[in-house]
């Protein structure tokens, strides 16, 4: 059974938020509107990968993101 996570609307614009793997050792998650994202979490095996989307996921939802804005 797969475990969905549930993410609010990005709290940049209001876009739609991602869950992102890089190279199979952290996981993001980022709107595919804006770019606005969470810190990366690291993982090495399958139960922390799961933790650390939980994580993000966490971070997301509280709003707590990186923006850069043009000329930053």
């Amino acid at each position: 059974m797969e475990n969905l996570i549930e993410l609010e609307e990005c709290p940049c614009c209001r876009g739609v938020g991602t869950v992102v793997h890089e190279g199979g050792w952290n996981v993001q998650i980022e709107c595919i509107d804006c770019g606005a994202h969470t810190v990366y979490i690291e993982y090495e095996t399958e139960m922390q990968m799961q933790e650390a989307e939980r994580m993000a996921a966490r971070l997301w939802n509280l709003g707590k993101v990186v923006k850069i804005n043009p000329g930053e």
